[in-house]
């Protein structure tokens, strides 16, 4: 089976400033993705997809190939994943390149590990499903402890079940899905859709599922690379 990592990384950040490439300990962000992607030894081909020049060229000197320049009309505010790994797979194409599985790294969840990759990796292969997806324990989870505004700005419940929930542990799992998403190219290439056909969770760690968004993010990576 051939199978194509991309990691997708648009120069235009809004809420940090070239936060893809901003380093942590003296290593862009960037680099941990694209190191762990290449020394998993699980892809033909690693990826990254870029309006940025910087980035590319950064990219590159970490060794992934940065084939082609991303369009600026894909690289917007309002652009989404679907369209970014449709135009990826489409330009490998035109290069003579066709795989059987892709794989979404998110550069801003630089801890996922050779070991999450290839057990997903595994999941995927032995199932009978369209996707696996890296998830979560969602905590606090919609079931107990969250709330939100109803059409007067009171609060009310975010999600209610027929049988109260008084304790945490009894709320039905709630997934945050991040960091990785394992894909069949067919099904996506008739779907042109991430969130399509049947989707399997592989539970991740909340350490190395860690997102980088926020200033209190990065100080939090920091801490994680100090403690290993």
């Amino acid at each position: 089976m051939k199978i194509l990592c991309v990691i997708p990384a648009r120069g235009g950040s809004k809420g940090i400033k070239k936060k893809n490439i901003r380093k942590i300990n003296n290593k862009p962000l960037i680099a941990y993705t694209i190191e762990s992607a290449l020394s998993s030894k699980l892809f033909d081909d690693v990826v990254v997809s870029t309006d940025d020049n910087e980035i590319a060229e950064i990219s590159k000197s970490y060794g992934a190939q940065v084939p082609f320049i991303r369009p600026r009309e894909l690289a917007q505010d309002d652009s989404n994943s679907d369209q970014v790994i449709l135009h990826t797979i489409l330009e490998m194409k035109k290069l003579g390149f066709e795989y059987d599985i892709v794989v979404l790294r998110d550069c801003t969840v630089p801890f996922i590990d050779a070991v999450d990759m290839e057990k997903m990796l595994d999941l995927f292969k032995k199932s009978d499903c369209d996707a696996v997806f890296g998830a979560i324990k969602a905590h606090p989870n919609p079931y107990f402890g969250m709330m939100e505004c109803d059409d007067n700005e009171f609060l009310i419940p975010s999600k209610i079940l027929e049988k109260e929930v008084t304790r945490r542990q009894d709320a039905p799992i709630v997934y945050d899905v991040d960091g990785i998403f394992i894909l069949d190219s067919k099904n996506f290439l008739k779907t042109k859709k991430i969130y399509s056909g049947k989707i399997l969770p592989y539970e991740i760690s909340k350490e190395h599922g860690h997102m980088i968004d926020f200033e209190f993010d990065f100080k939090v990576a920091e801490l994680l690379l100090k403690n290993n």
